[in-house]
């Protein structure tokens, strides 16, 4: 096996256990004889299994606060109890109050409760290493899903042809940005981008063609934007730029440098076919009554954009904004 463990317990405890873990597995050992150094420990290290010793105080509330945090309940908690088997009183500990202790454990998130004596019995460290095997398949399979979920999340919200964040992506993205610029007091702008006659040249050349055209596109527009510009495929030949940090005035010089960009150079699609495209631009700044989601920008973005093709296309319409 190879994993991560923490061990948090007296030094008696960690010595004992340290050694045994060392016995039956290669991997990462940390140990701590400090119940408040356990969470920042865990959030450094991130350990596969946390083993307590469960006659330290404050240990039980530990496993409950850590069970409770979404981004450290994955965690496979083992609460070892080394009590002799005669009490301070000179009672034996029987199964009774064994029973007691590993409901309390369990009751407080634990996953495993094991008592290993102190002479350590080959059947205890069996036990004990089968609970920690066991701890490592859940925590794998864990990270597994996790793994599978980040990459289907990043799969939904990216644009298979173009590469780029797609519509549902920006409306994940534009909220946030739209809560920083006016928690930091900075301007924001939104353009919506169109491709002229677009379904011409479906029409004229087939859809692999128009796919081509679109992936040209997302590529010229990528390599030319500002590091704090966000570039989405809304759908369609349309897309949309969130310029943060941008003034209306800034927004528009760069909307009519990308303009000229785009229409200047002919898109190569193969060795025997350049296209002239050109596009229309609808640019909105972001002001104070704007709903928190965006909404209301982007339609005022999408309004521009109708009136600069209805106009003639091939430029930017900003209407009134900025003056």
């Amino acid at each position: 096996m190879d994993a991560s463990i923490l061990v948090v317990g007296n030094d008696q405890f960690l010595t004992t256990i340290v050694n045994q873990i060392g016995k039956m597995m290669s991997g990462r050992v940390e140990a701590s004889s400090a119940l408040n150094e356990v969470i920042p420990l865990i959030r450094s290290q991130q350990p596969a299994i946390l083993i307590l010793q469960a006659a330290q105080l404050g240990c039980l509330e530990l496993c409950h606060q850590i069970k409770q945090q979404s981004h450290l309940g994955w965690i496979y908690c083992i609460l070892i109890d080394n009590q002799p088997d005669l009490t301070a009183d000179g009672m034996s500990f029987n199964q009774h109050c064994e029973l007691t202790a590993c409901a309390e454990a369990l009751e407080k998130g634990a996953d495993a409760y094991l008592r290993i004596t102190s002479a350590v019995e080959y059947e205890e460290i069996r036990l004990l290493k089968a609970q920690i095997e066991a701890g490592l398949r859940g925590v794998r399979f864990y990270r597994e899903v996790m793994q599978t979920n980040d990459v289907l999340s990043t799969m939904a919200l990216a644009d298979p042809l173009t590469e780029l964040s797609n519509r549902r992506a920006m409306e994940w993205e534009l909220p946030r940005q739209i809560h920083n610029a006016r928690v930091e007091s900075t301007p924001l702008s939104l353009v919506m981008l169109d491709v002229d006659y677009f379904k011409s040249v479906n029409d004229t050349y087939g859809h692999q063609v128009g796919d081509r055209v679109l992936q040209l596109l997302a590529a010229r527009l990528r390599h030319n934007l500002r590091f704090q510009d966000t570039l989405f495929r809304y759908g369609g030949e349309e897309f949309v730029i969130v310029l943060s940090y941008t003034t209306f005035q800034d927004a528009l010089i760069v909307t009519r440098r990308l303009r000229c960009l785009i229409s200047d150079q002919p898109f190569n699609i193969d060795g025997s076919l350049a296209l002239g495209i050109t596009v229309s631009m609808g640019l909105a700044s972001l002001i104070s009554t704007d709903d928190a989601k965006g909404e209301s920008l982007i339609r005022r973005a999408d309004h521009n954009l109708l009136r600069a093709k209805s106009s003639g296309r091939n430029q930017v319409f900003c209407g009134d904004e900025g003056f």
